[in-house]
């Protein structure tokens, strides 16, 4: 897969919000990665308001990079450290943004990946752009992209108004997982998919993407998110565009990226009855949780694509905060056979399934008749597990890649306000969320909305490799 880069690589990386959670956790993991894998060999310039000296700032590193990694490489960090130097400042103030002009040097083209609140780009982007800073450099936006549709197209116009659409890469960390981008490969590298990837033989896609931990200490981002903002109008959707799109003329980043829009387009749009909302049980005594809080921390919904391959066709899509377990899966249901001739065949007789998470694997279901001679068999699952223990991180491939000017994997704003354009009608008009326990697969409504279609798959622990029940590749 191409990606028709058209900017030349960047010679600096500049991080906005260095000293945040997700620097810590994900960035300088990724940056360590890439340091060591090579791809990161221009200076990087951090920018924050936190009053850090360059010591605190390098030790900070040190100590994400040896919480994510289990015998890093002292060479390799050390030559990390070296690249990074530090900007302290208020992004309102210009003196800020001069300071990070004289960081940069002699470097004419550099990334700038605006890791910050959202409500904070606005006020980023235009800073860049009255110091002279944006000028044959790039954005990294991270997700999310607007509150809603308006907002938006709104932050798509100041982008725009910057930078070419080229080097703008809004980035979806989801994108870069393996896993996912083993669904675009699966689908398209194998012909035998093809003749039943549609409404003649598919009963129903569903997604599940479970998280057994509730918000932490992100309580404040989840009042202004909630888990339909959160999650599915970007990574669960992002899903969905891969598994629904049309095979793209070429082999191409624009080619797909059109088809993926294509399927956002035909999404209609989102109905009240179409959405179950919950919260766990003592969400609001999190901290910076509003007492009589309604934001959801699960959701569950029910998707149509009106297009010619995907008509009829429901997609369920659920995700939350304390669920059983930690998992992200998709089961694509096929319809039983027209004639029911075996008894003991039922909903789930033939199935894909694709697990992204905790390990990436895609399994096949049939039946088996078992040994005798009444006609009686067993589910088995054809078996296909793909675990890299030393697998790129989806940030250490995406920031690269933005480096690099390849845009492959990031995603364009015709697909992103289409997605918010499906969702748009119930952000206001919705249900009461419904409280649920920890522990659990979300409320009981959520159920309901796959009566007639078999009911949720709750995603079992993947099989051993020789176990019963699964022939392994």
């Amino acid at each position: 897969m191409t990606s028709e880069s058209v900017i030349p690589h960047a010679d600096a990386l500049v991080v906005f919000g260095i000293t945040g959670d997700l620097a810590h956790k994900k960035i300088f993991p990724a940056l360590y990665s890439m340091t060591q894998a090579g791809t990161l060999q221009v200076p990087v310039v951090g920018v924050a308001s936190s009053s850090l000296t360059t010591n605190q700032l390098d030790e900070r590193i040190r100590q994400s990079v040896t919480e994510a990694v289990a015998k890093p490489d002292a060479s390799v960090l050390d030559r990390l450290v070296s690249l990074v130097t530090y900007v302290d400042g208020d992004y309102r103030d210009a003196a800020t943004f001069q300071r990070l002009k004289q960081a940069l040097g002699k470097a004419v083209r550099p990334a700038h990946y605006l890791a910050i609140p959202p409500s904070l780009f606005a006020t980023v982007i235009k800073a860049l752009d009255e110091a002279g800073l944006a000028k044959q450099a790039r954005v990294i936006v991270e997700k999310p992209f607007g509150r809603d549709l308006e907002s938006a197209r709104e932050l798509d116009r100041l982008s725009r108004s910057v930078f070419p659409d080229e080097a703008i890469f809004r980035i979806d960390h989801f994108l870069g997982k393996e896993a996912i981008m083993n669904i675009l490969y699966f689908r398209f590298a194998n012909t035998f998919l093809e003749p039943i990837w549609n409404h003649h033989h598919i009963d129903s896609v569903q997604i599940t993407l479970a998280e057994n931990f509730g918000v932490g200490d992100r309580g404040a981002f989840y009042e202004s998110a909630g888990c339909l903002r959160d999650v599915i109008q970007n990574h669960l959707f992002q899903i969905v565009a891969l598994l629904a799109m049309e095979p793209p003329s070429r082999a191409g980043y624009a080619a797909v990226q059109t088809e993926k829009a294509k399927v956002f387009q035909a999404m209609r749009p989102l109905l009240p009855d179409d959405l179950v909302r919950g919260q766990y049980k003592g969400y609001r005594h999190e901290p910076k949780v509003a007492p009589d809080s309604d934001v959801e921390t699960f959701c569950a919904l029910r998707l149509f694509i009106d297009s010619w391959r995907w008509s009829g066709v429901p997609w369920f899509l659920r995700s939350g905060k304390y669920l059983a377990t930690n998992v992200a899966e998709v089961l694509v249901r096929l319809k039983t056979p027209p004639q029911k001739l075996f008894d003991d065949v039922g909903e789930d007789a033939n199935y894909v399934r694709f697990r992204i998470s905790p390990r990436s694997a895609v399994a096949l279901a049939a039946r088996v008749k078992l040994p005798g001679k009444e006609f009686v068999g067993e589910q088995r699952e054809l078996y296909l597990l793909d675990v890299d223990p030393h697998e790129e991180s989806p940030y250490s491939r995406l920031l690269s890649d933005a480096i690099a000017g390849e845009r492959a994997l990031f995603t364009s704003a015709q697909a992103i306000e289409a997605a918010w354009a499906a969702v748009d009608p119930v952000l206001r008009d919705h249900k009461q969320a419904v409280p649920y326990a920890r522990g659990s697969w979300g409320p009981p409504q959520a159920d309901k909305l796959m009566a007639d279609h078999g009911g949720w798959r709750d995603p079992r622990p993947e099989p051993d490799l020789c176990g019963p029940g699964a022939a392994a590749i």
